[in-house]
């Protein structure tokens, strides 16, 4: 009989590794990823290098970055790229493969190699589909009513799941890949992923959960002295200025509800690998596509290279790497190198497209670059062992941080001259990562970035993302909007 190891990769959506207990925080609880992390390996230096979600899934899913996947900006009609993809390549090698939950490709109904994908795409009837979700919660007798809690998809309003807890998109992601586990193939290796959609708002943990943080007296968000800045860094501030500051408070309480509900749920994956005789040759990985500010320097979402929203989990579990249990490495890697990574741990040819270095390796890196965005609100990081450098070309500003000494990224460095000289190398590194457009921010090998002029406010009359009432499915509706 084969025994190939199995892989079991469970992906969240907008989590940072500063939100976790693995990451020091005192309210946060993941009890299960705190185990799997001490009895596991993990990587606190790990970067969504364009986090954002489809960019961060294309990187993740082909080993790419985003320079040769082609998406920095979140471009939702865009193919997979003409390569073998991680699923592909696991079903090339003589294993079985199966998604359940978010994969964020388009067309929705490509399975970019697995051999099967049980899909859910957060109400997207926009591109012609009605996900796996969406048609058994119609089948529990409620159609049409996944998101009659009124809360939208990138709003940090709250309130708890309206529906039966068994009908939660966390609970029907766990259960429908304990069904695939136990239906597996004995005679093959099986890769599964399991893609959760939240902790991403919408903010709707189960009652149960909330419960649990209700009278929990939450620190003030990290606030750094640079984060109250004219130019471009207001612009960026400016959605978290919408939410009082009792909103502010209730929507961290829910994410970390909906954080605790998701870590929960996975001891149900590991428990059915145990029932199925599979846990003592699986190799477990966790991951998140990005985080999410959730207020810290008065900031939400993503779509920037501060600790919250780019350092994201990674960790490795299981027999096969038990040799490594209770690591913590500290080298700078990324989504690319997970692709490598797994098949490296698996023995498993790796495809020559992929751009990513095996964590497994002893490669390391002396820079890793970052690129989310284009237009005014682009945004670039190089990062080495040390320190951060991200530069907004609008404006042309330029941010360092101390990485070692100041993690939370609260004073900024840039143009003081103790640091003009790791300032200088920064710069010369990021100069070298620019290709395209972005080169017009250079002037004779400097940077010069493009003017910024004040911008207008946008109106949004119409609640930019707000999903209704979806049925029947909706058609020539447009989620694009104010963030975009």
């Amino acid at each position: 009989m084969n025994q190939k190891t199995n892989v079991l990769m469970i992906s969240v959506d907008e989590l940072g590794r500063n939100h976790m207990e693995i990451g020091g925080d005192k309210v946060s609880m993941m009890p299960t990823l705190r185990y799997l992390a001490e009895h596991g390996k993990q990587f606190d230096n790990c970067y969504s290098e364009c986090p954002v979600c489809i960019p961060a899934r294309r990187s993740l899913m082909t080993g790419l970055t985003p320079k040769t996947h082609g998406d920095r900006i979140y471009n939702d009609t865009l193919p997979m790229p003409q390569v073998t993809t991680l699923a592909q390549t696991f079903r090339d090698q003589g294993y079985q493969t199966y998604s359940v939950g978010k994969l964020h490709v388009y067309p929705q109904r490509d399975r970019i190699g697995f051999d099967d994908a049980y899909i859910i795409e957060e109400g997207r009837y926009e591109f012609g589909e009605v996900d796996d979700y969406q048609r058994w919660l119609g089948e529990q007798g409620f159609v049409g009513q996944e998101f009659m809690h009124g809360m939208g998809n990138n709003i940090y309003y709250t309130r708890p799941w309206h529906l039966p807890d068994y009908t939660h998109p966390t609970n029907w992601t766990t259960q429908k890949m304990c069904e695939i586990i136990k239906r597996k193939d004995p005679t093959r290796p099986a890769f599964y992923y399991v893609s959760y959609q939240f902790p991403h708002p919408p903010l709707v943990p189960l009652q149960c959960y909330l419960d649990q943080f209700q009278n929990e007296k939450l620190p003030e968000p990290l606030c750094g002295d640079w984060a109250s800045s004219d130019g471009i860094i207001k612009e960026m501030v400016s959605n978290s200025k919408e939410y009082t500051v009792k909103e502010q408070e209730q929507a961290r309480k829910a994410y970390y509800a909906q954080c605790l509900h998701i870590d929960h749920q996975i001891r149900l994956l590991i428990g059915t690998l145990r029932e199925s005789n599979l846990i003592d040759n699986t190799l477990i990985v966790f991951l998140s596509d990005h985080g999410d500010m959730l207020f810290d320097h008065n900031m939400v979402a993503k779509r920037s290279f501060y600790e919250a929203s780019a350092n994201i989990p990674m960790i490795l579990s299981g027999p096969v790497i038990s040799g490594q249990a209770g690591q913590i490495d500290h080298r700078l890697c990324c989504l690319a190198d997970v692709m490598p990574t797994i098949l490296d741990i698996c023995g498993l040819d790796v495809p020559e497209t992929v751009e990513g270095i095996s964590m497994e390796s002893d490669h390391t890196r002396e820079y890793l670059y970052g690129e989310v965005g284009e237009g005014r609100k682009a945004t670039r990081m190089i990062r080495d062992e040390d320190y951060k450098l991200i530069y907004y070309p609008c404006g042309n500003v330029i941010q360092l941080f101390d990485m070692r000494n100041d993690r939370d990224e609260l004073h900024d460095c840039a143009n003081q001259p103790e640091y003009a000289a790791i300032q200088e190398r920064l710069e010369k590194a990021l100069i070298t990562h620019l290709y395209g457009n972005d080169q017009m921010w250079l002037k004779d090998g400097k940077l010069i970035g493009e003017p910024f002029a004040e911008g207008k406010a946008k109106l949004d009359f119409g609640l930019y993302n707000q999903r209704g009432y979806h049925w029947p499915t909706p058609e020539g509706y447009s989620n694009l909007g104010k963030n975009v």
